[in-house]
């Protein structure tokens, strides 16, 4: 198989394309990446030289590059997207036109080149907020509370017109916050070990008694493996790690980590239209696809604590 990767430089899609190569030898992969502030080709620099590998730099708005790369391949799995919620709150306009016109444009290019299967990867934020019991599955309905996730409920909805419209072979996937190696240092987990190393105070919004579930990127990109491979086409999937946990826990988690007090943490404003609980019911995919996350939170979090002790290089050039 042959995959065109978009935004394959980014958090996910780096560590998707390195498992994918490795998984299947056979494989190859054409990574479609803008390299904007959060793509970065070091993710990548162990299989620049793979015969199998195949780097562009380009932006998925840009219709002709986007045809030309789909005619080669056989599948799209599509990561590219702006998704820092803050940002888009600040400048809602380019998560519009990357997260919605790109998509679209990739899905015009799919359907031109003879129906290319498509995936898309997406987030648990297009459902809005939970209370306490809960969960989002498959069947929530959208409500969207930010720039960010009404973009990417957008694109959601697109791809599964271009299913109903065009028959075009979609499948799509939902997931929970991950975490990870190459996590760029503005998201919650990295940013506050690299303050930590640092000698700096960890900001939390408001109270940090918000909830998120989290998943390990590893086994989200198993996750998209079976759904690419044994998926049902026209579906929605929803990954989750099965890991609840507070702001305020997974800081004080981190803390211990660093032998640090609570004297280092700095609360600061909330984010205006924060959800306060996000949580996953994967029992579809379970069922389905035999998919389960498989990495224990703690373990998963001193991993990523010392990948990140490990590669101080890598982020203290991106912060």
């Amino acid at each position: 198989m042959k995959i065109l990767v978009t935004g394959g430089c980014g958090f996910i899609g780096s560590n998707f394309i390195l498992y994918i190569l490795n998984k299947y030898p056979n494989y190859s992969v054409i990574n479609l990446d803008k390299l904007t502030y959060a793509g970065n080709k070091e993710n990548l620099k162990s299989i620049e030289n793979n015969p199998k590998y195949e780097f562009v730099q380009g932006d998925i708005c840009d219709k002709e590059l986007v045809n030309s790369l789909v005619k080669k391949v056989d599948a799209i799995i599509h990561f590219a997207a702006e998704s820092h919620v803050d940002r888009s709150i600040a400048n809602a306009g380019e998560f519009v036109k990357t997260n919605v016109l790109g998509t679209q444009i990739l899905l015009d290019a799919a359907l031109r080149n003879g129906k290319k299967r498509f995936h898309h990867i997406s987030t648990d934020e297009v459902f809005g907020t939970l209370g306490k019991e809960e969960k989002f599955s498959e069947i929530t309905p959208y409500n969207p509370h930010s720039p960010y996730s009404a973009s990417k409920a957008a694109s959601d909805h697109l791809v599964r017109a271009y299913f109903d419209t065009f028959a075009l072979p979609i499948t799509i996937s939902n997931c929970s916050n991950n975490y990870g190696p190459y996590q760029f240092p503005e998201k919650l987990i990295p940013l506050f070990i690299t303050n930590l190393i640092e000698g700096k105070k960890v900001p939390i919004y408001g109270n940090g008694l918000n909830v998120r579930d989290w998943i390990h990127v590893e086994d989200h990109n198993k996750g998209i493996d079976l759904i690419l491979h044994k998926g049902k086409i026209g579906e929605t999937y929803c990954l989750g790690g099965n890991e609840e946990k507070t702001n305020i826990e997974i800081t004080k988690m981190i803390l211990e980590q660093f032998g640090c007090v609570e004297e280092m943490i700095e609360y600061v404003e909330d984010r205006k239209g924060h959800d306060f609980r996000y949580a996953i019911d994967f029992s579809k995919v379970q069922k389905e696809l035999g998919w389960s996350p498989e990495y224990n939170f703690e373990q998963g979090l001193k991993a990523t604590i010392e990948w990140y002790k490990n590669n101080q290089d890598w982020w203290k050039r991106l912060k």
